[in-house]
């Protein structure tokens, strides 16, 4: 199974950028399709951005197109989530997933998850 580490989190003003990184231990088919998501408190596990390793497909949610970017180094086996234009209801812990053929939006279909990593965004 693929172990993943993320990291890049931190706290940031409104209008502000990060990047997140996802580190992959490995590149395998069962963890082609890689997918970020978002828990903050009280509230379900979404989907932000996913990417296929293989094919450089990408995926959105509504609420992040146009200022979120996913992308891939294959070197490095990692994946970043360029993060621009934060408002404060971006804040929340931001996990990297892992799973076999396409991305989906659905975090009961990914079978590898980091640890996740606080991105906080103040008004």
């Amino acid at each position: 199974q693929v172990q993943l580490v993320e990291s890049g989190g931190a706290l940031v003003q409104a209008g502000g950028s990060l990047r997140l990184a996802c580190a992959a231990s490995k590149r395998t088919f069962s963890s082609d399709a890689m997918g970020w998501f978002r828990q903050a408190p009280g509230k379900e596990r979404e989907f932000v951005a996913g990417i296929r390793w293989s094919v450089g497909i990408t995926s959105y949610a509504d609420s992040v197109k146009g200022r979120f970017t996913i992308s891939r180094d294959d070197a490095k086996n990692t994946v970043y989530l360029q993060m621009n234009s934060l408002k404060p209801e971006d804040t929340a812990v931001y996990y990297c997933a892992a799973r076999a053929w396409a991305i989906s939006w659905d975090p009961r279909d990914y079978k590898s998850w980091g640890q996740g990593t606080q991105v906080t965004v103040s008004s």
